[in-house]
């Protein structure tokens, strides 16, 4: 069979639940530039909606810290060794990796191996460590589409097609209801003030941050005796995963499924895990705390490998503190608490953090970033 006429098979890898998002939307909009594309490889529930044959569900894939990928080894070197093994036997038409570096660097570097084409969605934080990797990059992949504002200068040394399309974030985080609608629908009271929980999307991370935000919670409840609190739920997240720790809290915590954006829109103010959360946050511009916490010894590593000034994406982002962070030792409660209820009760502040948030959503580029990233993606598949 001519190639042009062979049904062109490409390999994704999303090893977590913003890369099976984003990556669910590139391919959507590859399939509208080329039907009939056939895509295998690791993802979650949004991939597999658009047809992804998946080999290993990213929700087995994620983790937070260098030490706790250890739990999680066995299987996820199980899985590479599967892949490279399909680059081998299988040799699809393109490799479209999204970020998860230390999974899919390698992933790059077998596909070149035997010649096959690498797409790179969503750069590598190099950034903020190891920043020598740009280089690696620029000899294992072909073309990269990058989703922050000051990451295509970064690469300028590196002898490598980058491009800023635009933050994915632009096209998916929309409200489907008014404030009042979401009350109604959530069973919220109309006109009190409401605190969102977002202890993050994988359950190590949860297991850190959800016990403090909880008693963060309590602490506000006797402060402000008529706040009430949401907890939108993670697509990665069981709700079982949840239950002993809301349990244990002595607040009605009403748990949302399926609607987190209008959660967050209809919060005063979120507690936020560290991570895309913060984006999708500020994007609706609801006021947050960042809460960051992983093991003793990976916080170490990092503090020596990491070169940031802040961990906070939408601070990161701003060039400054819009969010407060708390980081390890300060995830504490009582100053969690203090600092929510600071906002909540400073009415000017609250507004500065708004405006901050604003400037940090323009700074994102313009809708359209999956088409955009669609387009080179299509444009390294032979005709």
């Amino acid at each position: 069979m001519p190639d042009s006429l062979r049904t062109k098979k490409i390999m994704i890898i999303a090893g977590e639940a913003s890369g099976d998002l984003h990556g669910a939307n590139l391919v959507r909009e590859m399939q509208a530039l080329r039907p009939g594309l056939s895509f295998y490889g690791i993802g979650g529930r949004g991939l597999k909606k658009e047809g992804v044959d998946l080999v290993a569900d990213s929700a087995d894939m994620a983790v937070v810290g260098l030490t706790e990928v250890f739990s999680k080894l066995g299987f996820i070197l199980k899985v590479r060794r599967q892949l490279k093994e399909s680059l081998r036997k299988s040799r699809p038409d393109l490799v479209l990796l999204i970020d998860y570096p230390d999974f899919n660097m390698p992933m790059a570097k077998a596909a070149k191996k035997y010649g096959i084409k690498v797409f790179y969605y969503i750069s590598p934080q190099v950034w903020a460590w190891r920043k020598s990797r740009r280089y690696s990059l620029g000899r294992i992949v072909d073309s990269m589409a990058v989703i922050l504002p000051f990451e295509e200068e970064i690469y300028k040394d590196v002898r490598l097609d980058v491009r800023f399309v635009g933050h994915p974030l632009l096209d998916v985080v929309k409200t489907k209801y008014t404030r009042k609608e979401a009350s109604q629908k959530f069973g919220l009271k109309p006109d009190v003030t409401t605190v969102a929980i977002l202890p993050g999307s994988r359950e190590n991370e949860v297991a850190k941050l959800l016990p403090e935000m909880l008693k963060a919670a309590e602490i506000l409840k006797k402060k402000i005796p008529a706040c009430q609190f949401i907890l939108p739920l993670a697509d990665t997240m069981k709700m079982n995963s949840l239950s002993d720790f809301i349990r244990q809290c002595s607040l009605d915590i009403k748990v949302i499924k399926n609607d987190t954006y209008d959660a967050i829109a209809s919060a005063d103010i979120a507690m936020v895990a560290s991570g895309t959360a913060t984006l999708e946050t500020a994007l609706l511009e609801t006021p947050m705390i960042v809460a960051y916490k992983i093991s003793p010894l990976s916080y170490l590593l990092g503090r020596i490998f990491i070169d940031i000034d802040h961990i906070g994406l939408v601070n990161i982002i701003a060039g400054k503190t819009v969010a407060p962070e708390f980081i390890q030792g300060s995830v504490d409660a009582a100053k969690m608490a203090d600092e929510v209820f600071n906002i909540l009760t400073d009415n000017n502040r609250k507004m500065d953090i708004k405006a901050e948030l604003r400037r940090v959503k323009e700074k994102l580029g313009k809708p359209g970033a999956a088409r955009r990233a669609a387009v080179m993606a299509c444009g390294l598949l032979q005709t």
